[in-house]
């Protein structure tokens, strides 16, 4: 007979929800990062830990508590991490079923929800769901600490001494002290628990495999955790804040914590040689910014020899080392996602992104002379937004016309600095957590301090479709990439996302003359 096991780690599902159509085969599934990590600590704390991840296996809620029940883990932890820190917010529909389908299946098992989104707003996800605990930090410690307190008996006593922890005291919700931050990666938490997972179930973005052949398997990890930078639409802090001063951080300045370059490709080394994984994402917030790191970690990927197909996110202003974005591409970096944003200046000083066209510009220009394709990220709805800076922003995309774009709608995700002046404002929200997912059916974007919410939206859905029709684009894709890249944009532009709160019509008026960036 098998010993008990201490720790499930549950990665939801819900991706028809937050993607509809999209969910089928363009959007990516990507393994769940932060369970991975999170089991790679508890087991080194001595725990035993399986991740159960439905959203790769395709289970809905039901299945899923019906495998937490036939596992009776010491405790269930269902991590609603996502794909990006935004994700987490719209992750939580499907988090939220899953829980109340274990609690009506079997409502002895303790269950705690961990995640970006539960950190920012811990009282209220513990008050609205249904789970024993909530974790208001990044999850590790936590975990740890909550495991060896239901293994004594899980007393008052027991749980007043787990740290991050938010539990209910008889009615009575009740925060412990903070949880600090692993600052000890290297020797505490070096990477995923990659055999609890099955990389050949998942898959890349299709934009990430233009002109490969396939899009599986895949992995996605983290050579750093944090940001120093603080857009104020950004929530990438939520769950590390509260750790920081707890971990004698700084908690005045962002947190930014990096893997060892040696354990970063143990794991890719590992992913090659044993899964045959070439598509890879460097889920960093922001990987292009200490050159050390960065180089140590391209020059092992060079040595692996491998027809390596990667991407990761940079800032513009960290875009201007030609010899490291050589580097780069060699390692076989094939990827930037630059976050724009804006073309208009004072659209972007709003939210502390202060840099002119003219710098973006020679960052896309630098990353493409070194070979490496440009994704260029765009928000509209900014707070300072109006039709003609918006579209002005699209113009500019055009005139970039980098190898994709992603055109978001502003929202004020829970743990942004946005979110707070949105409460504070009075300004909508949406009603649901599914409604801040960008492709969401009931998806709600702020509104500016010059148009509506419905408006944006609008503009968005319509930006989309004429960039991604536009001839010079087509053209360029289909020089880059080669001819069947015309029946993926194609299929990709047949997907049609219908929308609640979109505006009837948005007519794409061109910009005014003094608006057009150089």
């Amino acid at each position: 007979m098998s010993a008990p096991l201490d720790l499930l780690l549950v990665n939801p599902g819900g991706q028809q929800r937050i993607y509809q159509g999209l969910a089928g085969s363009l959007a990516a599934k990507e393994p769940p990062i932060w369970a991975g990590l999170l089991a790679t600590y508890c087991r080194r704390r001595g725990h035993s830990v399986q991740i159960l991840d439905a959203n790769a296996l395709d289970l809905d809620p039901a299945a899923a508590a019906q495998a937490v029940a036939a596992l009776q883990p010491r405790l269930c932890a269902v991590v609603v991490y996502g794909h990006n820190p935004n994700a987490s917010t719209f992750a939580m529909p499907g988090a939220g079923a899953v829980c109340t389908a274990i609690d009506a299946l079997c409502p002895e098992q303790p269950v705690l929800l961990l995640g970006g989104h539960v950190a920012a707003l811990p009282e209220r996800t513990l008050r609205e769901e249904a789970v024993d605990f909530v974790a208001g930090g990044e999850g590790a410690v936590t975990l740890d600490e909550l495991l060896q307190a239901l293994a004594a008996g899980g007393q008052r006593s027991d749980l007043q001494r787990v740290r991050g922890l938010w539990w209910w005291d008889g009615d009575r919700p009740v925060a412990n002290a903070a949880a600090p931050l692993i600052t000890d990666l290297p020797g505490q938490m070096p990477g995923m628990a990659w055999d609890l997972l099955e990389p050949h179930r998942y898959r890349a973005h299709n934009w990430h495999c233009f002109g490969r052949p396939e899009r599986s398997p895949y992995a996605a990890l983290y050579t750093t955790l944090g940001c120093p930078f603080t857009c104020t639409f950004c929530c990438i802090q939520a769950p590390f804040k509260a750790g920081e001063a707890a971990a004698g951080l700084d908690a005045t300045r962002n947190s930014y914590r990096r893997f060892a370059p040696a354990d970063v490709l143990a794991q890719m080394t590992m992913l090659v040689q044993q899964h045959g994984i070439t598509n890879f994402k460097i889920a960093d917030e922001l990987f292009l910014l200490h050159r050390d790191h960065v180089a140590a970690i391209c020059d092992g990927l060079r040595a692996l020899g491998a027809d390596l197909n990667l991407w990761a996110y940079a800032r513009v202003d960290t875009c201007r080392d030609a010899a490291l974005l050589a580097k780069m591409r060699q390692a076989g970096v094939r990827w930037l996602a630059l976050g724009i944003e804006s073309a208009n200046e004072r659209v972007r000083g709003d939210v502390d992104k202060g840099y002119r066209p003219e710098a973006i510009a020679r960052s896309v220009d630098l990353v493409r002379g070194a070979g490496i394709h440009v994704m260029g990220n765009y928000i509209f709805g900014l707070p300072e937004d109006d039709l003609a800076t918006m579209r002005q922003t699209l113009d500019f995309a055009k005139q970039l016309n980098t190898e994709f774009a992603n055109f978001f709608a502003a929202m004020a995700y829970p743990g942004s600095q946005l979110y707070r002046e949105a409460l504070q404002r009075g300004w909508p929200l949406p009603a649901g957590w599914d409604g801040y997912s960008q492709h969401s059916k009931s998806c709600l974007p702020l509104p500016t301090r010059h148009v509506d919410g419905p408006t944006v939206l609008a503009f968005r859905d319509a930006a989309f479709q004429e960039y991604f029709r536009n001839k010079a684009y087509r053209s360029h894709a289909e020089r880059t990439f080669g001819p069947g890249i015309q029946g993926e944009l194609d299929r990709m532009l047949g997907h049609d996302l219908p929308r609640d709160h979109a505006a009837p019509q948005v007519v794409l008026e061109p910009a005014p003359k003094a608006l057009v960036p150089v």
